[in-house]
């Protein structure tokens, strides 16, 4: 375009003692100054808030460690105006497992089967009879650290005294699936920029570099990179990154997804001018990015890549002779597509942050039971292959109509606010937590729990 937009004022996000995912060379052409705002840890908060607003920054830039992701829960919600890039929502799953787990049981997407725990007696029973081996890991935090907080247990045994050492808590717990390998998949804009194969050495089951396995480019399956895309759509996130194993059964899941990870520089540059784009009403044009360049990419020495910058592609023209037009590379299966903003919260925390909110000993709610919604554990690979859950949305919005002195727009708040999924959950574990909603107080509360105990059993 030849007339300049009104651009937004970007803020680039920093934390004290946490490596920098983005520089401002990311965005190569942005017209405007871009700022830069640092989080000190601490008591920070209130000074951190001031200096977004001082700065009058329109969109906030960077990923948001676990150990600060609440706080910054907070900040978002003491900056409505402000766009953070990722949304909280869309970094959720960067928390904690804990998070992935929740993620992919919502939007119904294949992962292992998981069971997590805060009471550790029930943790105790059911190792006492599980089936073995398990997968105990550390929840917290979205990488696995090069595997050294991932282990296998093969009997009761041996998870006692894994969980007598490393005092884990919540308790994170995974059926073993023998896999083939397992496959990482980076999106922008929904679209796979880069995909590679990691394989365990000879006899071991861990796939992780630092751990002696192997990489490579060539032939990653178009059924992983669908189901990462509908993973990277599910969390509306700008960019994405997808750990899927594939087992020795031939079906696929996701071990690991979030918005932070290890990338190229030329990643983060492609990553840039997707949000130059994104932000800028057509001012800057899209980028291209060839599905499968990693196959060609993948050809040249790691030391080398690390050093490549603004690498670009041309679009690509079909050939045509005598009328006909070669489409073999036709990409509108994998196009790079814009990511809506997304007003409220997905995952409130009032809700979500159990590992803060869980207490241990904590007064029991006088509550019936609910039937949860069923696990998307082992979806099969069909995406669109799955049990219905016990409670659509119309369902509790159909519950909720029906509860004396509750009305249409307290239901719409409740809903927007929790979700289907969240309202069930919330009654499962603290009704309480619905009581966020303006004006739901507690004769209301107890008329909606008193009104499933009823009808929702």
């Amino acid at each position: 375009m030849t007339n300049k937009t009104q651009l937004p004022k970007i803020g680039l996000l920093y934390l004290d003692y946490v490596l920098r995912f983005f520089d401002k060379s990311n965005f190569k052409g942005w017209p405007d100054k871009i700022e830069t705002v640092v989080y000190h840890w601490g008591n920070d908060k209130a000074r951190f808030i001031a200096e977004v607003k001082r700065k009058k920054i329109d969109v906030l830039i960077g990923n948001i460690p676990a150990t600060a992701y609440e706080t910054f829960r907070e900040i978002a919600r003491a900056l409505p105006e402000v766009r953070f890039l990722p949304s909280l929502d869309s970094q959720f799953s960067n928390k904690s497992k804990e998070n992935v787990t929740h993620f992919c049981r919502k939007y119904k997407l294949p992962a292992p089967h998981t069971e997590i725990f805060y009471i550790p007696d029930r943790a105790q029973q059911y190792l006492a009879n599980a089936q073995y081996p398990k997968i105990i890991k550390r929840s917290y935090g979205p990488s696995n650290y090069g595997g050294y907080f991932v282990h296998k247990v093969d009997n009761a045994q041996e998870a006692q005294a894994l969980l007598s050492e490393k005092k884990y808590y919540p308790l994170y717990i995974q059926d073993f699936v023998p896999m083939e390998a397992d496959i990482r998949v980076m999106l922008i804009g929904h679209k796979p920029v880069c995909a590679f194969w990691r394989r365990p050495p000879e006899g071991e089951w861990l796939t992780n570099t630092s751990q002696g396995g192997s990489m490579d480019y060539q032939a990653v399956p178009k059924s992983v990179l669908k189901l990462a895309t509908a993973a990277s759509k599910a969390a509306n996130a700008e960019y994405w990154a997808c750990d899927i194993a594939l087992g020795k059964d031939g079906k696929l899941r996701i071990l690991e997804c979030a918005t932070a990870f290890a990338a190229f520089p030329y990643i983060r540059d492609w990553i840039g001018q997707y949000l130059m784009w994104l932000l800028s009403s057509g001012y800057f044009k899209k980028p291209n990015i060839p599905l499968y360049n990693w196959e060609e990419l993948g050809k040249i020495d790691s030391r080398l890549l690390r050093t490549m910058r603004h690498i670009g592609f041309s679009q690509y023209t079909p050939s045509q002779d005598s009328g006909e037009l070669f489409r073999a590379f036709d990409e509108l299966a994998f196009p790079i597509l814009d990511t809506e903003f997304k007003f409220g919260e997905e995952w409130p925390s009032e809700v979500w942050n159990l590992q803060d909110n869980f207490v241990l000993g904590a007064k029991a709610v006088d509550a019936k039971a609910m039937q949860p919604i069923p696990a998307s554990d082992e979806v099969a690979e069909d995406l669109n292959n799955y049990e219905a859950p016990q409670f659509d949305e119309a369902q509790v919005r159909a519950l909720l109509n029906q509860v004396r002195g509750i009305g249409e727009k307290m239901v719409e708040d409740i809903m927007t606010t929790f979700g289907a999924h969240g309202v069930v959950e919330a009654l499962n574990t603290d009704p309480t937590k619905l009581c966020v909603v303006k004006n739901l107080k507690e004769k209301k509360l107890e008329k909606i729990v008193e009104h499933w105990q009823n009808h929702a059993g």
